[in-house]
């Protein structure tokens, strides 16, 4: 498919050589953040401090160079099209706030509170299992844009589903999370969920609007084409730094305590494979197009790390086990979340088949 066409379908266009070997370049991403973690502490300090809310500044411009390409493909007049995604909708709404936190609650008693627990320490077990419920109960808000896009994502159904999310998160969050951690209350740091939704998407999506009219006035569709071609690298490549600052700040947890990050981890792979699972088959059986069935899937797998590490902080304590949990969920998220998006483009045959039975 050719750029101009792929914007005109609101579709990406095909994976490229660099994009077919990312997982390998995650993968040297991942190891050169450890390394130069423990190389170079004191850097990597002063860039976690950059903070707002206990949102990292530095991760967020490179969310934003990583989003915004994609966002100037996004014409927010056709936004009213979306609605004939409503199955769609309905199934990564119904996956999001009615299965993920419920299945998280029920995978951690499995494997932290039973199968692992005499591996883990006795102290941290409760700390643990809040920890990924946090994780859980909020869906992600920025980087599904990147997971959309490697799929061909429908971007306006993407965009849509999302906000639609930070809507409900709004009033939904405390409740749920107060009802599997059996507390009254909930201290939800609003101020890291309202700098979350400014920063990843508030922003963004102003600045790429903003810029998509000036490029459509300058020169047309050619034009945005263009800059489109031009900008598709600098969005992988913000990836890859994304993901060596995040292992250079959390690289210490995996050197310190491997084995409690490999046990923490089995859940949150169970879980995020479960979601993803069940939201793709729902959507083939409910006939929905595939453009919109992978950022279906991959929404409702993906989780609002941010939100929960923040809220395992101010709940229970930086050095808690809630806190690493969450943490875990920072770990995992870039490379599970790849290989479900190469699950997706594979089968792109066999769930259109099913999709028009």
């Amino acid at each position: 498919m050719s750029e101009p066409a792929a914007i005109a379908s609101g579709k990406a266009p095909s994976m490229g050589t660099f994009e077919r070997y990312l997982t390998l370049w995650v993968a040297l991403c991942i190891v050169v953040g450890i390394a130069l973690g423990q190389a170079l502490p004191d850097p990597f300090r002063a860039l976690g401090a950059a903070t707002i809310a206990h949102v990292n500044l530095p991760i967020a411009l490179l969310v934003w160079l990583m989003i915004i390409p994609m966002l100037l493909k996004i014409d927010l007049a056709a936004l009213g099209q979306v609605r004939r995604h409503w199955r769609g909708i309905a199934t990564t709404v119904g996956i999001n706030w009615l299965v993920k936190p419920f299945s998280m609650a029920l995978l951690g008693w499995l494997f932290i509170g039973h199968l692992f627990r005499p591996l883990l320490p006795a102290t941290q077990i409760d700390g643990y299992m809040a920890g990924l419920i946090l994780l859980a109960a909020a869906p992600c808000t920025a980087m599904v844009f990147v997971w959309s896009n490697l799929v061909e994502g429908e971007p306006h159904f993407t965009l849509s589903q999302v906000a639609l999310n930070d809507t409900i998160m709004v009033v939904a969050f405390a409740p749920i999370v107060a009802l599997l951690l059996g507390l009254s209350s909930i201290a939800v740091p609003w101020n890291t969920l309202i700098a979350s939704v400014v920063l990843y998407i508030l922003v963004p999506v102003v600045v790429a609007q903003v810029w998509r009219r000036a490029l459509l006035a300058a020169g047309g569709t050619a034009t945005l084409a263009r800059t489109l071609r031009a900008l598709s690298p600098l969005s992988l490549l913000a990836l890859l730094l994304t993901l060596v600052l995040l292992f250079g700040l959390q690289g210490g947890q995996i050197v310190h305590q491997p084995a409690i990050i490999a046990l923490l981890a089995v859940p949150i792979l169970v879980q995020v494979y479960f979601n993803a699972a069940l939201a793709y088959w729902l959507n083939r059986s409910l006939g929905v197009d595939w453009c919109v069935a992978g950022p279906s899937a991959l929404i409702g797998a993906s989780n609002f790390f941010e939100l929960a590490v923040a809220t395992a902080i101010a709940l229970f304590g930086f050095q808690s086990g809630a806190a690493l949990s969450t943490v875990v969920g920072v770990l995992v998220e870039v490379p599970v979340m790849l290989s479900i998006v190469s699950f997706v483009r594979r089968s792109r045959g066999w769930y259109e088949r099913g999709a028009r039975a």
